[in-house]
């Protein structure tokens, strides 16, 4: 139950204690994607300076994802059960530490270890903090523009991520570590003070002990197998038979789930049509973007030779667009409804990447590249929210934990399977001669599946699109009656 202390007053203004809360939840979010971007550009010189191979330095990366995308269904249904503030705080916390002892060592495995925790936290923050938000601001305008400037505090970090490790890399890999360590110390504190206390769920059946271990572990299995695929190959027998056991994992946890009193995930859930179109959404969004980034920073990188900062500020459009309309987008949902928002973004995201296979070896950064990173931008401002609001609306305040867990897993999922396919085929296509000219050829196929996945993603997100009724008798003053998006279907409350 909302706090009286933090609720919106009677005319929808909000609170200074409410602003607040906000802000210590985007903090969380906005390290969540600013580590992200800081570790990539940091990664040769860690190499050099710990002595560690091409594939240990991939597990820098790879850990995070692993404990990240391994974690979110747990993570999300110990917030319903735990206590969202508690789960929140007790994770932000561990992420703070895990950040330190990443600048700190002189060790690979314990660098890997450490992103790995830092992985596992985050996948307890993100669902927790997106569940504080849809219970403490109703459905309707206020929740839309909270989850507006919350999702942008990813896009943000992740921008200024690029940025800030092309800076920190030239004095020390190790910042680029240790600074998200002190925003997250003063975001606990400021934790501690603001977010509304919750209680653990009292009414619950139980914990779903096996639920979480098969959820968790076909999770784990899922990701390491797709992030492990392109290096040991897509056929190798290892493969094979880890998908077979995730396929045999996840048969395990459905039977579990049906038949357990107080399930992990309630099946019931997916049985919401939006529901389905904004999880399938967030995993071709997420997918697809990560795929072309990896493409273009390799382009901008080897083929153009630009630095580190050079390619960051390359970004930056797309990243600054998201920021300046953060506080707009709840609006434009209230008005057009999250499926036709999150169609349009996706349309504006294929045109895109459309554009950007213009790309030669000597482009015009404002005629080429810049078109399709603004389009690129506006589409991430379009859907993301959207996606965000349209998972969760609908949803009673005791399941919000476990459906964004739910979106955040499709999330990280996506990029992880997408990623990987994309650079399957450009492995797959390069050339035995690498001119630069034949690396660009063989970069385009990847480029293409890329826009495939996000034209995936606008088919997928049509169907759920329906001709707006207008009512003959309709006044003004009904506008109100808007404040809930018309596509917004209501998930059923029963299995």
């Amino acid at each position: 139950m909302t706090s009286p202390l933090i609720s919106p007053t009677s005319e929808g203004r909000w609170t200074p204690r409410l602003w607040g809360t906000l802000l210590v939840l985007c903090a969380a979010m906005f390290l969540d994607a600013l580590d992200v971007s800081m570790v990539g550009v940091a990664l040769p010189s860690i190499g050099a300076d710990l002595g560690l191979s091409t594939s240990a330095l991939q597990w820098i990366v790879s850990g995070y994802i692993l404990g990240y995308g391994g974690l979110l269904l747990l993570g999300g249904r110990a917030a319903d059960l735990l206590g969202r503030r508690q789960v929140f705080l007790v994770a932000l916390g561990v992420f703070a530490l895990a950040s330190l002892l990443g600048g700190l060592v002189d060790s690979g495995p314990l660098l890997i270890a450490s992103r790995f925790i830092k992985g596992l936290s985050a996948a307890f923050t993100a669902p927790a903090g997106l569940s504080i938000i849809t219970t403490t601001f109703p459905e309707g305008p206020l929740r839309n523009r909270a989850l507006s400037i919350y999702t942008t505090c990813a896009a943000t970090g992740f921008s200024m991520g690029l940025v800030l490790s092309g800076l920190l890399t030239e004095a020390s890999w190790r910042l680029t570590m240790l600074l998200p360590a002190p925003i997250a110390l003063i975001a606990l504190v400021a934790g501690l003070k603001l977010l509304p206390r919750s209680e653990p769920e009292k009414d619950h059946n139980g914990y779903d002990v096996p639920g979480a271990v098969l959820g968790t572990a076909s999770m784990l299995l899922l990701v390491f197998t797709v992030v492990q695929a392109p290096e040991v190959g897509w056929a190798s027998a290892r493969t094979l038979l880890s998908f077979l056991a995730v396929a045999a994992l996840l048969t395990s946890f459905v039977l579990v789930e049906r038949r357990s009193a107080g399930p992990l995930i309630r099946l019931g859930v997916l049985r919401s049509g939006s529901q389905i179109r904004a999880q399938l959404g967030a995993m071709a969004f997420f997918g697809s973007y990560v795929g072309f980034q990896f493409l273009a920073t390799l382009y901008m990188q080897s083929l153009l030779g630009w630095s580190a900062l050079h390619t960051a500020l390359a970004f930056l459009p797309a990243g600054a667009l998201v920021a300046v309309s953060s506080t707009k987008v709840g609006a434009i949902v209230d008005r057009f409804g999250t499926q036709r928002l999150i169609a349009g973004g996706f349309a504006l995201m294929v045109l895109g990447y459309a554009l950007f296979l213009r790309v030669d070896l000597d482009p015009v950064y404002a005629a080429v590249i810049l078109p399709s990173m603004l389009l690129i931008g506006a589409a991430c401002a379009l859907v993301f929210p959207s996606l965000n609001i349209q998972a969760t609306n609908g949803v009673d305040d005791h399941e919000q934990g476990m459906v964004s867990g739910l979106l955040n897993t499709s999330v990280q999922v996506g990029g992880a399977i997408f990623l990987a396919v994309v650079t399957a085929v450009v492995t797959a296509g390069a050339p035995s001669d690498p001119t630069p000219q034949a690396v660009l050829d063989s970069y385009r196929p990847g480029f293409l599946v890329a826009t495939g996945i996000a034209v995936a993603g606008l088919l997928i997100t049509l169907t759920g699109l329906r001709p707006r009724r207008r009512s003959k008798s309709a006044e003004p003053s009904v506008v109100v009656a808007r404040s809930i998006p018309e596509e917004a279907e209501r998930v059923t409350v029963g299995d």
